[in-house]
């Protein structure tokens, strides 16, 4: 009996990010789920930056949980460094200014 199995390799990086193997640096709670939001590829490393949903639902209680996290994202507005940015996973780094003209507001991430 000749038993063909494929072999069962990874395709591509990994989509998912377990609360547990975030960095420490952002400060999630151990028991408040399984899932951290794993930020996108962009102008800085996974391990020196925070996701934009992130900063918005934790940091400065803009959003009650992601979802509206999205939303706001989704409603083109939120500028990061002056741009506008969609991606509720994006990668916020170091000296990043984060802007919000509806309620005029700006922030700079220094952590």
């Amino acid at each position: 009996v000749l038993l063909s199995l494929a072999p069962t390799m990874a395709r591509g990086p990994k989509k998912h990010l377990k609360r547990l193997n975030a960095p420490k640096h952002w400060m999630l709670a151990k028991m408040g789920g399984v899932f951290a939001p794993k930020p996108s590829s962009g102008p800085h490393k996974t391990r020196e930056c925070l996701p934009l949903v992130l900063v918005l639902r934790n940091r400065l209680k803009y959003a009650l949980d992601a979802r509206e996290a999205k939303l706001i994202c989704a409603e083109k507005s939120v500028l990061v460094d002056g741009k506008v940015r969609t991606d509720h996973r994006y990668p916020l780094g170091l000296m990043d200014t984060l802007s919000i003209p509806k309620s005029n507001d700006h922030f700079r991430l220094m952590f």
